[in-house]
């Protein structure tokens, strides 16, 4: 009998509360979920549903009260960080609605800079770095500074940066959320391409139903609880 391969990421019976005052408020409530390698999930959620709770705490950056977060098989919840810095550093990627790049790198130092933290020779930097920016149509572009890109183009970039290392796992927040709805869609077309071309496995956590639409599949987040697709649709 053949075992099956450890999912990429595993969440059981994870519940999460905040103080507000003198009582708490529940805002996970015994979520569990598995994605195997390859799969893309939408975590698709009206603002305050716990969805971006859930995604901190995926990226362990906030600790669950109960249950537990493994990624690869290691569990999150369990580290210290130290070994959070590192689990994040060479196998998550993170897109942000905020691009963040680093205003004072050019194109190229952004997308240098996690894999020179990973310890890749400067010879293979610059191949991966060109490799990429060509991936996402911005070759050409490497001595630019962010503030010299569109919104657009500075998103680009930002996915770029986010499997550059080919990390296990990609870590999506709302990532057309500050573009317009016809930039928007040209981001979203590429992410869902270059997903389908490489294989990663990605969570992506939206409001949107157009944006959740590209998943694999759709998990609604409402008041601390997830529900299936037919669900998510539903509201």
């Amino acid at each position: 009998m053949t075992s099956q391969p450890t999912p990429v990421l595993a969440v059981a019976g994870v519940s999460k509360s905040y103080a507000e005052g003198r009582q708490r408020r529940a805002v996970l409530n015994d979520v569990s979920f598995e994605v195997p390698a390859g799969e893309c999930v939408a975590l698709l959620g009206r603002s305050g549903s716990g969805k971006s709770t859930l995604l901190n705490l995926l990226a362990g950056i906030d600790k669950a009260d109960a249950g537990d977060v493994a990624i690869m098989g290691r569990s999150v919840t369990a580290m210290g960080e130290p070994e959070l810095t590192l689990l994040r550093r060479q196998h998550i990627g993170f897109i942000y609605q905020f691009f963040n790049l680093i205003a004072t790198l050019t194109v190229a130092e952004n997308l240098a800079l996690p894999l020179e933290l990973n310890g890749m020779p400067v010879d293979q930097r610059k191949q991966r770095v060109a490799a990429m920016l060509a991936k996402v149509g911005l070759d050409g572009r490497e001595d630019a500074f962010p503030d010299q890109l569109s919104g657009g183009e500075q998103q680009r970039v930002a996915i770029a940066r986010a499997i550059v290392h080919e990390p296990a796992l990609v870590l999506a927040d709302e990532p057309t959320g500050n573009l317009d709805a016809r930039t928007g869609a040209v981001v979203l077309e590429l992410l869902a391409q270059l997903f389908r071309d490489e294989g990663h496995t990605m969570i992506l956590v939206t409001h949107s139903r157009e944006v959740s639409a590209i998943a694999d599949r759709i998990l609604a987040v409402d008041n601390g609880r997830l529900s299936t697709q037919a669900e998510a649709l539903s509201w």
